[in-house]
């Protein structure tokens, strides 16, 4: 029977009293098919038992697979024969029919990947998960960055260039696109390519896909760089805060906004008895010490901030 008319069981219609009561899933109602009367017209399906309380259980009760994904060259999905020697009832595979399997298994692998542009997404996108995950970036980003690079495939902008400049240079512009900057140097020790190849890619693929991406402003980078120095939250504020004075300055233009955003953390850490050294900030920023003196001497001069080293 279609899911519109199932038959409800053990109910009788108050009018008739008929026991011909159809669920309407459709329309969320009960209703009498003998009279027509609705008994109900915010009937909620239930549906069937989905709790599971172990694994097996889990596996039993299942209703969906994984979900589409743009990480994975065929998007999840096709199909794929378990490495379990095990059958649909979790029954033992007897020995006699495991060198077919084995072979099933071979072939199936084979015929993922059937043409040239799946052969290079699937080499690619394996390349973009293993960056993301040494960077730990979190799953939107991945997300964006394989809708970049399967942009950048289907306009066949990767003719002549690496893949792994390209998959880089996908993972730059998603990183800026979902407000979680990393440099371009995170980026370079992250592949096997080098800065300056990301970013020529970069550049030329924003400009063929017309890519719209704000600059990064150094407010962006005060939470993570405060994370890794191990600073208080009252630190990551006061850095805030005085990027915000220095923005309505236009101090911030121009420049570096790592730079910027260390040299706020290095006031704001001494300002709050939080002392952290040119050298330890200058680490974590992935910036010089020489470009951090520069950009506190600018703050505290131009904002009137008086600190005492």
């Amino acid at each position: 029977m279609s899911k519109k008319g199932y038959v409800a069981e053990n109910i009788e219609c108050p009018e008739c009293k008929s026991t011909h009561i159809t669920r309407d899933y459709e329309r969320g109602e009960l209703v009498c098919e003998d009279c027509g009367l609705v008994l109900d017209d915010q009937f909620i399906d239930l549906g069937p038992e989905w709790r599971a309380f172990d694994i097996e259980q889990g596996e039993k009760r299942a209703r969906t697979g994984a979900p589409m994904t743009y990480t994975i060259h065929d998007k999840g999905l096709s199909t794929e024969i378990g490495w379990k020697n095990k059958d649909s009832y979790g029954k033992s595979i007897p020995t006699r029919n495991r060198a077919q399997l084995y072979r099933l298994r071979k072939w199936q692998r084979r015929i993922r990947v059937s043409n040239a542009t799946e052969r290079n997404l699937a080499f690619a996108l394996s390349e973009l998960d293993r960056m993301a995950s040494g960077m730990g970036l979190p799953r939107n980003v991945r997300e964006t960055a394989a809708m970049i690079y399967r942009k950048a495939v289907n306009k066949n902008l990767i003719r002549g260039r690496s893949i792994e400049g390209v998959v880089a240079a996908s993972l730059y512009g998603a990183c800026r696109q979902c407000n979680v900057p990393r440099t371009l140097d995170e980026i370079a020790n992250a592949s096997r390519v080098g800065r300056k190849e990301i970013g020529r890619t970069y550049r030329f693929m924003t400009r063929e896909l017309q890519l719209r991406l704000m600059p990064t402003s150094p407010q962006d980078y005060v939470s993570r760089f405060c994370s890794e120095l191990k600073l208080p939250g009252e630190v990551q504020t006061r850095a805030i805060e005085i990027l915000k004075q220095a923005a309505n300055k236009e101090l911030t233009s121009g420049r570096g906004p790592t730079g910027v955003a260390a040299a706020a953390i290095y006031i704001a850490s001494i300002q709050l008895n939080h002392r952290r050294t040119q050298r330890q900030v200058a680490d974590i920023a992935g910036v010089t010490e020489v470009t951090i003196r520069n950009r506190y001497k600018e703050l505290t001069e131009k904002l009137g901030i008086d600190i005492t080293l």
